[in-house]
């Protein structure tokens, strides 16, 4: 959590893309009261577009449709202003 918290620190040290794959992992089920790995979509879109919006460039998933769409909302809103 920590890491992703203050991934756009990280993103600007690399000055590199940065890859995130935190689909389904277990800290996202203990954050959902201890929810199986199928029942962590929601959370996981949720890191997904956190992660975007503090600078990942890559995001690895295991639900690619739902975390797409979530992405490309995000993105557009992003270039919004």
């Amino acid at each position: 959590m920590t890491l992703l918290h203050r991934l756009d620190r990280l993103v600007g040290r690399l000055g590199q893309p940065l890859l995130v794959g935190f689909s389904r992992k277990r800290s996202i089920g203990e954050l959902l009261g201890g929810r199986p790995a199928d029942g962590r979509l929601h959370g996981s879109v949720a890191v997904a577009v956190l992660a975007a919006e503090r600078g990942a460039r890559i995001v690895r998933t295991h639900d690619v449709g739902p975390t797409r769409d979530a992405l490309a909302v995000t993105r557009a809103m992003m270039e919004a202003g």
